[in-house]
């Protein structure tokens, strides 16, 4: 009798659930779809955030800079200031003459004044070098005269008189103020003058020396009246003040 052999039905199982694993039925079940199709997730390296680190770096280390230098300009002032003791100049209006004042049917304005000032530097280690100053005579809002001071240097603890020949000839824009002025010029009352002065200077301080700084004076309560004959008419100045206004940047101090 010939012997016959039957698989086990372990052995059976076993390649069916291989052979079910490598075939799938169909249709395939979602579980089967989605894991043969899913691709491996890898994450990927956020580039915006390591450029937002980056750039909170910088602003942090500028900021830090910035406030750096500000301490260093702010002991450099404060040193400054406690070995110079810088103050400003100061300015007076030692006379002022007018030889004619006089406006033409066509509103040409022909003036001429002498004008005499006088500057004081008050500071005992600070020497002020004044370019090319700029005087206008103003009678109310009219500029009456036009004139220049050459530059010169005002040394340490120092009075220095400066001269200015002030004249007009040309056509003023008729206006309100001018309107005032020849109702003046009319009646011949008393003119109220104001003198302005605008130019640039530099500050030299032992090896510190500053770039030109603009400075404006303006010199008010000064009356005159027109002058009778050919005789210059002479202002009167008790009463004339004269404000200074200057601003030193001193960041931009350079050693000379």
């Amino acid at each position: 009798m010939t012997d016959r052999v039957h698989p086990s039905a372990k052995s059976t199982a076993n390649g069916g659930a291989a052979a079910a694993a490598a075939n799938p039925s169909f249709p395939a079940t979602k579980a089967q779809l989605y894991g043969a199709t899913r691709p491996t997730y890898r994450p990927q390296p956020n580039h915006r955030r390591s450029q937002r680190g980056c750039c909170c770096t910088l602003c942090f280390w500028l900021t830090l800079i910035f406030l750096f230098l500000l301490l260093l300009l702010g002991v450099a002032v404060t040193a400054v200031y406690f070995l110079y003791h810088p103050h400003r100049p100061s300015f007076s209006v030692t006379s002022l003459k007018l030889s004619y004042l006089n406006l033409t049917s066509s509103s040409t304005l022909n003036s001429k004044f002498d004008l005499t000032l006088s500057a004081t530097n008050p500071n005992n280690k600070i020497v002020f070098s004044y370019l090319t100053t700029s005087v206008s005579i103003l009678s109310g809002d009219v500029n009456v005269g036009d004139g220049a001071i050459p530059s010169f240097e005002h040394a340490e603890k120092n009075t220095t008189v400066l001269k200015a020949s002030v004249e007009n000839s040309m056509q003023a824009p008729e206006n309100d103020a001018l309107t005032q002025l020849k109702a003046s010029l009319k009646s011949k009352n008393e003119l109220t003058l104001k003198v302005n002065l605008e130019t640039k200077v530099e500050a030299k301080m032992g090896p510190l020396k500053t770039p030109p700084v603009g400075i404006r004076v303006l010199c008010d309560g000064i009356a005159v009246t027109l002058p009778a004959g050919k005789k210059p008419a002479t202002a009167s100045t008790t009463n004339s003040e004269c404000q200074v206004d200057m601003r030193f940047k001193v960041w931009k101090w350079t050693v000379g």
